[in-house]
């Protein structure tokens, strides 16, 4: 039988400040759990969507009342049991690691992926002024990033992408406006960021408002990531976005982020796998699903001061598992 072993909240600080359209934040909160069948332990984190009204305090207390329900604890059982977010997520990737550890089979296996590789990942640049967000551009170019992912909030935003193309001229562009271009001119606004090199637009108008994007012209595919959580919200968001973000922590785990990814696929979209503001640890399973996706932005052990011992590597704008 497996069972709840450890649950707890724990503390990272990030590197300087991680700005978006919705606030600054200068560290994260995840919940961390362990799984046993006796023998073997596995491990799983979970950074809470803040935004849903996620804490990790709650993340844990939702863990341990699931651990002390009179139910087998399997990544099956759980998505009849928890709702997506944080806390399934952690309690799935335990359970993925634990089979592994006591299999002695490959998570890539176990899950039906390609054999893992370092792949090319988005490097964030957060919010700021025009002159900041340039240097900081310059920066994560001459650390080896291709790809760049700048944080707006729709106001002066061509400003900021044409310094940051000043200051990184030859790195991709990745735009995500955090649901903030509800009042923009889309068919202009993007008209301009194709032509600054921009490739893909996240998120520009708030969930649940997806509907303003019906019939609006666009010269840059958008790319559904408040918006779409699980595998049967891609029926919602087919035909108003040309992409999804899966992100574990929304979907509650790879369980159900495999079956996003397929869904999404299999409608003729394209996938990105991102990630919260994590360790090393919660993007595990993730970097494994990344394997399948046209863009990866796997950049959040990264953006920490100090991530977890043994984590991935980050070299020349390319994430690897560690040594």
């Amino acid at each position: 039988m497996i069972t709840l072993k450890t649950v707890r909240v724990e503390h990272f600080a990030v590197a300087g400040s991680f700005i978006i359209s919705r606030g600054a934040k200068t560290a994260v909160d995840v919940v961390y759990c362990e799984v046993t069948d006796g023998t073997h332990i596995g491990r799983g984190e979970g950074t809470p969507i803040y935004y849903e009204g996620e804490t990790a305090e709650l993340c844990a207390e939702a863990i341990e009342t699931r651990g002390r329900q009179n139910r087998p604890l399997t990544r099956e059982d759980l998505l009849k049991t928890m709702m997506e977010g944080a806390a399934r997520n952690a309690l799935d990737a335990a359970l993925w690691d634990l089979e592994v550890r006591a299999t002695g089979t490959p998570l890539w296996q176990l899950a039906g992926l390609p054999e893992p590789k370092p792949l090319v990942t988005a490097y964030t640049i957060s919010l700021n002024d025009p002159e900041t967000m340039k240097i900081d551009a310059a920066k994560a170019a001459a650390q080896g990033y291709p790809l760049l992912k700048l944080k707006l909030n729709g106001e002066d935003d061509l400003l900021r992408v044409a310094a940051v193309r000043i200051g990184a001229q030859d790195a991709r562009l990745i735009i995500d406006a955090n649901e903030a271009w509800g009042d923009v001119n889309l068919e202009e606004m993007t008209a301009a960021l194709k032509k600054l090199g921009v490739e893909l637009i996240e998120q520009p108008v708030e969930a649940g408002l997806e509907e303003a994007l019906d019939g609006r012209v666009s010269s840059l595919p958008f790319c559904a990531d408040e918006s779409c959580h699980v595998a049967e919200d891609i029926e919602r968001v087919a035909g108003l976005f040309q992409a999804v973000n899966i992100k574990l922590d929304k979907a509650g785990g790879l369980t159900e982020a495999l079956r996003l990814s397929e869904t999404a696929k299999a409608r003729g979209l394209k996938t990105m796998v991102g990630c919260m503001l994590s360790t090393s640890l919660g993007i595990h399973p993730a970097f494994h699903l990344a394997q399948t996706a046209d863009w990866v932005d796997l950049d959040g052990p990264a953006l920490l001061a100090q991530d977890r011992d043994g984590g991935f590597t980050f070299a020349g704008g390319t994430i690897g598992l560690p040594r």
